[in-house]
């Protein structure tokens, strides 16, 4: 069956399905059932109040005090359009009932009460068309990470309603206009820009533009205080705010800070063909934050630690800024202006980030190694999670917003970008980019879902996307080579290779991979089209048989590639750095499936190996396999073998 052939048959399935789901389903979320009051915000919520609600603006007034203990009294007016008012409406507040003090809908005050987590809008008080709701409030600390002399939000992927009340989804984005009232030596930026500062005494309101239309996550302030510093980027003004006293540090980090900012905008906006599509692009560095960094419209986070380097930065460490800087810049468009549907989609701005982070590094520093950063950094930790009974796919199911937390983790920041560049190079990587430009432009500042993306993507390629993304998409697992070669008179007769899922079942895994046959004098690399469960390698044929084969010699492959004993002697030998991560991957992963080498064969191995490995990378990669094979295997092995006292 070829691929027009499948694609009918599907849609021939799926309309007769809808025939008879149609007559015997449970009623739909816009009928006149009451939609459950649960903790979070469950997907039928979600459905419901997708279908209803559109046109939602946020008017938020704060009042931070100088001493973090203090309750941060806050007002809120939102205005939306409902589309029908049959039922109450569920707007989201995760807090303590006293930090609910007044509540009116449309002029008219309601009962002031939290319920599982939200707040009941009666039906009597709702209208069809624009509505208005005004609330009284303490905002909730919890997200608000407050410090003596500085606070900022973080509430992805559910956490604004731990701080205000919102319709906390992310396909009911908005925007959001706020006003911040602080102690007076204290600054502040947010997603919009600032339009108006005065002081009153000891206090200072700062009142900011109405920001973009932006999913409720990535609605963000952060105010303390913070060192300014303004520049005007190749036509992009840029606002930095931070805290850092080093002068060394500022002095070594300021230039490349703004630089790889610049230089990822102009690439991401040559390569979508969107210009860069929000109002301003600002960024802070905070001590201590979460995470590396979050992707905040006109305000991105980062972590201080990660910005600013000294004069003694490894190599390694200003690539990883360079990708930190490049990933968040690049969710500007994915993640940002185009937003997921539902959290189940989460992984697909972190895919696109890393992946466009990968390629503006390669570009922004000369002097990065790409492939081998991109092996080193995903590979190992992909297989850490993806060779285990638990592991999970990359498209998970979610039912309420409060497991989204879950489904972040090496799956998605790891395996995803090793499948998305399979993907790019099976389409071709013209048509992979015309793909996501025409995906951009379609559903600019809306929300889409991965099989959205992926209909884009197979009108533009004769693959079947459809069963290519079922195995590398949605189930979990990887495969598992092997092969078999034929020579007589010192010439290859036949090259087979095999996969099988390393469960043992027969999926196959499409992909792309290079293999090398290593000679004395010479390598001789050639692509496998790994597109069935056994191929037959025809351009080996007649080639002088090698010393042996390395697999996956690119390092773009994915799975368990064979090694050879003989490997073992000639390794130190190859000269690509790329090639020796991946035979170092394989080792390691052929270890752990008792396949070819020992454990403390390959402790051996390393222990010699790491007087002859130069690349800085490499040794990252040997020295953090060494301490699990001596911790985690030998040494446990032993205690076990101890006899007792």
């Amino acid at each position: 069956m070829n691929k027009k052939q499948r694609n009918l048959l599907i849609a021939s399935i799926a309309l007769i399905n809808a025939g008879g789901i149609a007559s015997c389903s449970k009623p739909a979320a816009n009928s006149t059932s009451t939609i459950p009051v649960e903790a979070g915000v469950s997907e039928e919520l979600a459905t419901y109040r997708k279908q209803v609600l559109s046109q939602i603006a946020y008017d938020i007034n704060l009042t931070i005090p100088e001493q973090k203990q203090q309750p941060i009294q806050a007002s809120e007016t939102i205005t939306f359009h409902l589309a029908d008012n049959s039922k109450p409406l569920q707007l989201d507040f995760k807090e303590q009932p006293d930090h609910l003090k007044q509540v009116w809908v449309n002029g008219k005050p309601v009962e002031a009460r939290i319920e599982e987590e939200h707040i009941i809008l009666p039906a009597a008080h709702l209208k069809k068309g624009q509505n208005e709701v005004k609330v009284e409030f303490i905002a909730g600390d919890l997200s608000l990470n407050r410090n003596a002399d500085y606070l900022y939000t973080l509430l992805v992927p559910d956490r604004a309603r731990t701080v205000m009340p919102v319709f906390d989804q992310p396909n009911l984005k908005a925007t959001f206009k706020l006003t911040l009232t602080l102690p007076k030596e204290w600054n502040a930026l947010a997603n919009g820009t600032l339009q108006d500062s005065t002081v009153n005494g000891q206090v200072k309101t700062y009142t900011f533009a109405t920001s973009d239309t932006i999913p409720t996550y990535l609605f963000s302030f952060a105010a303390g205080k913070f060192k300014h510093v303004q520049r005007d980027m190749s036509g992009t003004t840029m606002h930095f705010y931070h805290r850092e006293t080093d002068a060394s540090k500022l002095e070594e980090s300021l230039d490349p800070i703004f630089n790889i900012h610049r230089d990822a905008l102009t690439f991401l906006e040559d390569y979508t063909k969107i210009p860069y599509p929000f109002q301003k692009f600002d960024f802070v560095a905070i001590p201590d934050f979460q995470y590396g960094g979050m992707e905040h419209v006109g305000a991105i986070q980062y972590k201080a630690s990660s910005l600013f380097l000294d004069e003694g930065a490894t190599k390694d460490q200003k690539i990883s800024r360079s990708n930190l800087i490049a990933h968040e810049t690049a969710h500007m468009w994915f993640g940002d202006l185009v937003t997921m549907q539902w959290f189940n989609d989460v992984w697909m701005k972190e895919v696109f980030a890393n992946f466009m982070a990968d390629k503006i590094t390669q570009v922004a520093l000369e002097d990065s190694n790409f492939d081998m950063k991109f092996l080193v950094d995903h590979f190992p930790a992909a297989y850490s999670i993806d060779r285990t009974t638990g592991a999970n796919p990359i498209r998970q199911p979610l039912d309420n917003l409060n497991n989204a937390g879950s489904l972040y983790g090496s799956i998605i920041y790891h395996k995803a970008p090793i499948m998305m560049r399979q993907l790019e190079r099976l389409m071709g990587e013209e048509a992979f980019k015309q793909g996501l430009q025409e995906y951009l432009k379609k559903y600019a500042y809306q929300n889409a879902t991965w099989p959205d993306l992926i209909q884009i993507l197979d009108a533009r390629t004769s693959a079947d996307l459809q069963q290519w993304n079922q195995v590398w998409v949605n189930e979990p697992g990887r495969p598992v080579f092997s092969y078999d070669m034929q020579s007589a008179g010192g010439k290859i007769e036949s090259l087979r290779i095999k996969q099988r899922g390393e469960d043992g079942s027969s999926r196959v895994w499409p992909q792309f991979f290079e293999i090398a046959l290593v000679y004395p004098n010479r390598i001789e690399e050639l692509t496998v089209d790994m597109t069935q469960s056994e191929v037959i390698l025809d351009e080996a044929a007649g080639k002088e048989k090698p010393q042996f084969i390395l697999f996956n010699s690119s390092g773009q492959g994915y799975g368990v590639f064979p090694v050879e004993q003989a490997m073992l002697q000639q390794l130190y030998k190859l000269e690509n750095p790329v090639q020796r991560a991946s035979a170092y991957i394989n080792l390691f992963e052929n270890m752990l499936n008792g396949r070819e080498i020992t454990p403390m064969q390959l402790l051996s191995f390393y222990q010699n190996g790491l007087t002859q490995e130069q690349e800085e990378l490499n040794i990252k990669l040997m020295t953090g396999q060494l301490s699990e094979i001596y911790w985690q295997l030998l040494t446990r092995h032993s205690v076990r073998l101890m006899p007792r006292s």
